[in-house]
């Protein structure tokens, strides 16, 4: 099966929200529209990762932490959430707007703490960011 990107369908939105909702109430229910601050978002992810709050073995806690670095993503470097179906499934995923750049926040807290690494999520998403902003600059150096 080839690969297929495209825009996500309810039921993929639905999980996705599913997922940022069990991140979102760490907060405080008063507290919760801080989910909505890129800073925010970040200091909540390093705190869960930190605590060890979520074993290795809890595999839908650990890729609802991928949901929120994905919006991180979306808020510091403009991605779009996207869905991506191959031979293996269909799972959420980010593209870099009229590229065919995509990544997969989903599973980049996930793989790591499963293997017993630590997560520094500030420089995890600083390291894409910084990637994404060269391949701008070399897609305006070509236009």
């Amino acid at each position: 099966m080839e690969q297929r990107v495209e825009t996500p369908s309810e039921e993929d939105l639905a999980r996705i929200e599913r997922q940022r909702d069990w991140v979102r109430g760490h907060f405080e229910p008063a507290s919760q529209l801080l989910y909505e601050e890129y800073d925010q978002k970040l200091r909540l992810l390093d705190a869960i990762l930190r605590n060890g709050w979520i074993e290795p073995s809890e595999t839908w806690k650990l890729q609802s932490l991928g949901i929120t670095l994905g919006d991180a993503f979306v808020q510091r470097c403009g991605f779009e959430w996207v869905s991506v179906e191959d031979e293996y499934g269909r799972d959420p995923a980010l593209r870099l707007p009229g590229t065919t750049i995509v990544i997969y926040p989903l599973t980049m807290i996930s793989k790591r703490v499963e293997k017993g690494e630590s997560v520094d999520v500030y420089s995890l998403i600083d390291g894409v960011a910084q990637k994404v902003d060269e391949v701008r600059a070399r897609i305006q150096q070509t236009a």
